[in-house]
């Protein structure tokens, strides 16, 4: 029976995980008993529609990782309920799990099959037969028909990262998890990636991203969420979250260092320097504090602030409040 189009795809609510922690209260109190605990994540809920292409972003450590685990099953929530069209991953959990398609960060595999063979033994662990044409769509889809009577052992780490999408879309999964999943992948894994999922994402299918590629995030979702110490410190449509930055970017090339307050205003990244402007006098007011500063400036540019920008306003306005 189909779910109904007013379910969410995924929703979070209240999700709250502690650990243990012998050093003291690094985040979160105290657990029942007195023990001290570490909250990797503290009262989180958002919930992702059907047909969605969602974006979960935030440093490491933010809890991304954690509350993706709560999702998958592989971790219990010490309070709170996550639940995946409607069916609770922990009281619910096979009906959960069979509707989810989730790619790791990790690179897992098993060493004695090949591509195929994998994707077959995929297929059957969710009771799904006759699966071939599927499977040929998968392979041909994420540049894998060369490959798929390769031993795993064989393939590359983006090669093994390719099969790792594949097996978590074998079942066709309405809700689609991807943890990171193009980190240190080359351009053609990414292109080709981002091409089928967008793709099974115009299909109908619920998208959630964690990425630290913000270019990524700010191409894909149409949604965004924030997370920063286990909590979520924006929500927001992307397009929204762009209008709520610094309305321009000044960006530099220079020789040499900028003074310590200069570079207190600025993101620095070797010899480019990108200072967040709201209008023209903010621009004339960096590019004479740098020639006063007496630093060369090689090439200048002005440009619309980006997800990035936006990244990193949020988050050093969560710090100055902490």
């Amino acid at each position: 029976m189909p779910a109904s189009t007013h379910l969410p795809a995924i929703s979070f609510q209240s999700i709250t995980k502690r650990y243990p922690t012998p050093k003291g209260v690094a985040r979160g109190g105290q657990a029942g008993g007195g023990a001290p605990t570490f909250a990797a994540l503290d009262g989180v809920s958002f919930d992702i529609a059907q047909g969605e292409f969602f974006g979960l972003l935030g440093p490491n450590g933010a809890g991304k990782t954690t509350l993706i685990s709560i999702l998958a099953g592989l971790t219990r929530a010490s309070s709170g309920h996550v639940t995946v069209l409607g069916h609770d991953v922990q009281t619910d959990y096979a009906a959960a799990r069979s509707l989810l398609g989730v790619v790791p960060q990790e690179l897992v595999f098993d060493p004695f099959f090949n591509v195929r063979e994998a994707l077959r033994f995929q297929s059957g662990y969710f009771g799904v037969k006759n699966n071939e044409a599927w499977i040929d769509e998968l392979l041909e889809g994420l540049g894998l028909a060369g490959k798929a009577n390769a031993n795993m052992r064989q393939l590359s780490g983006g090669m093994k990262r390719r099969v790792l999408v594949a097996q978590a879309l074998v079942h066709k999964p309405p809700v689609i998890v991807l943890d990171e999943p193009t980190a240190g992948v080359d351009v053609e894994l990414r292109q080709t990636l981002w091409q089928f999922v967008l793709r099974l994402n115009r299909e109908g299918h619920a998208v959630l991203l964690t990425t630290h590629y913000l270019e990524e995030a700010e191409a894909l979702c149409s949604r965004i969420a924030m997370l920063k110490q286990g909590r979520v410190v924006a929500l927001e449509r992307t397009s929204e979250l762009l209008k709520s930055a610094s309305s321009h970017v000044l960006r530099l090339k220079i020789e040499g260092e900028l003074p310590p307050e200069l570079a207190a205003r600025a993101r620095v990244t070797g010899r480019s320097v990108q200072f967040p402007a709201q209008d023209a006098r903010a621009i004339e007011d960096y590019l004479a504090a740098v020639r006063a500063a007496g630093v060369r400036v090689d090439e200048v540019e002005i440009t619309k602030a980006d997800l990035e920008d936006v990244f990193i306003q949020v988050m050093g306005e969560q710090r100055e409040a902490a």
